[in-house]
């Protein structure tokens, strides 16, 4: 690997842990801790929070017509939604096992953790779980057909797009037929996903 690309990747990594260590801070600056799956706050934060929540039976008049003639709009895309979720997670667990790619945690993408928080009225809570599956389906999509990707066709682009996924980093230039050919069905790229699983 090219000395400035590992130096760009180790810098990467720097960051990632930064980011780690400012959610920890985080978490003490508002109050709340892990305890096995669930987050708990403490009680003078609780009851602060509680203080803050606006009942439902207010939430549910909007202030806002615009926000009514969403709602049909917004919801409706769960039917397209639960048929990704059906096709990727079929699509994962038959064809990662043959081509030897470590499978995706579902649980590391959709996460609902907002349903702990005591200012959230039940509406809000409803529309927080929606959201944090679809917005997380949609990760964990993206993940699978990264790591697709990665297996039948690490090249990157001719030009940089505005966003790409974690595996992109990994694929050969565009242009280097070489490169591509060690990388092109190497399942052994996805080693470091064992070795952190088994952290």
């Amino acid at each position: 690997m090219d000395s400035k690309i590992k130096k760009i990747i180790e810098k990467i990594d720097s960051l990632n842990l930064a980011l780690k260590k400012e959610h920890i801070r985080l978490a003490k600056k508002y109050g709340f801790y892990f305890s096995q799956k669930k987050i708990i706050f403490l009680q003078k934060i609780k009851e602060k929070n509680k203080n803050l929540k606006i009942p439902a039976w207010k939430y549910a008049i909007p202030k806002n017509v615009r926000h009514i003639l969403s709602l049909p709009f917004i919801y409706m895309m769960i039917f397209p939604a639960l048929v990704l979720d059906i096709c990727i997670t079929l699509y994962h667990w038959v064809a990662f096992p043959l081509y030897g790619i470590p499978k995706v945690k579902r649980s590391e993408y959709i996460i609902y953790d907002r349903k702990f928080l005591d200012y959230l009225n039940v509406i809000q809570k409803v529309h927080c779980l929606y959201c944090s599956y679809v917005n997380g389906l949609f990760a964990y999509a993206v993940e699978i057909a990264a790591r697709t990707e990665r297996y039948w066709c690490p090249i990157k682009a001719a030009s940089k797009p505005i966003a790409n996924h974690q595996w992109y980093k990994d694929f050969a230039d565009y242009g280097n037929p070489e490169e591509w050919k060690t990388k092109f069905n190497d399942h052994e790229a996805f080693e470091c996903l064992t070795i952190k699983n088994k952290k």
